[in-house]
């Protein structure tokens, strides 16, 4: 990120205090290091509440957090759930969107980029065959997200467009991440 507007707050976004943190993690990288976490737990059929809470990051735990965000995940009828929620595959769509939008306004605002509004819509195509397990040539997940952004900006789309690449989700979805499961039986 560039340091040449530190200094103001652009998009609501303190881009002084944006400076101090790029330079503190410039100067010590470990304070880049992050654990971010969720506790999950089945209430009935599809329907299950994430606790979202404490957090590492910039070398400690952070202790700001009073109370857990809770989210709520089940399934609409016609997947047999009681529709208590947005199911899993939508907050991945919710969370792309999210980071998508969170890395446009952070990465323009350290370059000075003015961002009026943002709007975006996401839309991704998944086949039941795969989790129901009926073939073994339909992914389980995703097979493509869409991603389209309406922005109004004193900057071009395609300058806007590579500050989104940026997203920490963008790169999970995107990229492989290695994913490792214990279960324990009582």
């Amino acid at each position: 990120m560039s340091q040449a507007t530190m200094g103001r707050v652009i998009n609501g976004v303190d881009v002084e205090r944006l400076g101090q943190t790029v330079q503190a993690v410039q100067q010590n990288p470990s304070l880049g290091t992050s654990q971010f976490r969720a506790v999950n737990r089945w209430i009935s059929g599809g329907h299950n509440r994430s606790a979202i809470k404490g957090f590492y990051c910039a070398g400690q735990e952070d202790t700001t957090r009073t109370k857990p965000f809770e989210l709520d995940a089940d399934e609409p009828h016609v997947l047999l759930g009681k529709d208590q929620g947005a199911n899993p595959v939508e907050f991945v769509l919710h969370a792309l969107a999210a980071c998508l939008t969170t890395s446009l306004v952070y990465h323009a605002a350290a370059r000075g980029i003015h961002i009026e509004s943002i709007e975006s819509k996401l839309e991704g195509d998944l086949d039941l065959q795969g989790f129901l397990g009926l073939s073994d040539q339909v992914r389980r997940g995703y097979k493509q997200i869409r991603a389209s952004f309406t922005v109004k900006s004193d900057a071009t789309a395609k300058d806007l467009e590579e500050l989104t690449k940026f997203s920490p989700v963008f790169d999970i979805v995107s990229n492989p991440v290695p994913v490792s499961i214990h279960i324990e039986s009582r």
